[in-house]
């Protein structure tokens, strides 16, 4: 599986008081190469509800493979962003957001009440990033049927967390774990 091949070539980065992964998935170091991608992508398709109107992700590390799973699928997208249009006929949410290397406002547009979503993203750490995209997506009055992500850092318990905060259960395709120097692939 390329996936775990490229997590496990991956470089860890302290960021502040966090540590995370460099790599070519979520970092494109180097180049993303689109097997990686579509692999990524295809497992997600796999896994995931397809009884849904619309896939949603953040506007960073999660768009590349939530525009592949749109595209393989059909589905259409809407990328929750970090800055407002501020156009008064545009349905737009406001969220706090905060992950383990972002604090800020999360907008999302392109949800409105009635539709049935996915939440697609590429790596689910301490879950931050996915409780403040279940809360855009209900703020605007639709369902989150499913959430699914590529990468799942094991020791911050994201899932753990989503759930105690959403009940929702998070789907993940690898399950990684750092270390002072190393990513270990688990699964």
């Amino acid at each position: 599986m390329l996936l775990k091949e490229v997590y496990e070539s991956a470089k860890i980065v302290n960021m502040g008081a966090t540590r995370i992964t460099v790599n070519e998935f979520t970092d494109q170091l180097p180049a993303l190469r689109p097997e990686v991608l579509l692999e990524a992508a295809r497992g997600v398709i796999e896994v995931m509800d397809w009884h849904v109107d619309k896939i949603v992700t953040e506007e960073d590390k999660g768009a590349p493979l939530a525009t592949a799973v749109s595209i393989l699928t059909g589905i259409p997208m809407a990328i929750a962003r970090w800055y407002s249009y501020s156009l008064d006929e545009v349905n737009e949410v406001c969220v706090d957001f905060e992950s383990e290397y972002y604090q800020g406002q999360l907008y999302l547009n392109g949800v409105v009440a009635g539709d049935r979503v996915i939440i697609v993203d590429d790596t689910l750490s301490t879950g931050g990033a996915i409780i403040s995209l279940v809360e855009a997506v209900r703020k605007s009055g639709a369902d989150v049927v499913d959430v699914v992500c590529a990468i799942e850092k094991v020791q911050n318990k994201g899932k753990k967390h989503v759930f105690e905060k959403t009940g929702i259960a998070v789907k993940t395709l690898v399950r990684i774990a750092l270390s002072e120097d190393k990513v270990s692939v688990l699964d």
